[in-house]
């Protein structure tokens, strides 16, 4: 799970192109949107994508966002409980 969220740490800032953020300045806990690294509504479009393309995972009502995209341990739970679905 270590692993898994250290990957994702890379490729948010790589795929949000955060210029100002390494991946070990966000936490574990550290909220994305609003507070925290302050995502907007585009970065979260970005963050679909991302789960899609790296991670062969849909979502399927955007009412999962708010809770998959709350913060990177949120996002790495999300990831291993749609692995054992798949």
């Amino acid at each position: 799970m270590n692993e898994l969220k250290e990957n994702l740490k890379r490729q948010i800032v790589d795929q949000l192109n955060l210029k100002d953020i390494k991946p070990e300045d966000i936490g574990d806990d550290t909220p994305l949107f609003v507070e925290g690294l302050g995502l907007d509504s585009i970065d979260a479009l970005e963050m679909i994508v991302l789960l899609q393309q790296q991670y062969g995972i849909k979502m399927v009502s955007s009412e999962e966002g708010p809770k998959v995209f709350r913060s990177v341990n949120s996002m790495a739970e999300f990831i291993e409980s749609q692995k054992g679905s798949q």
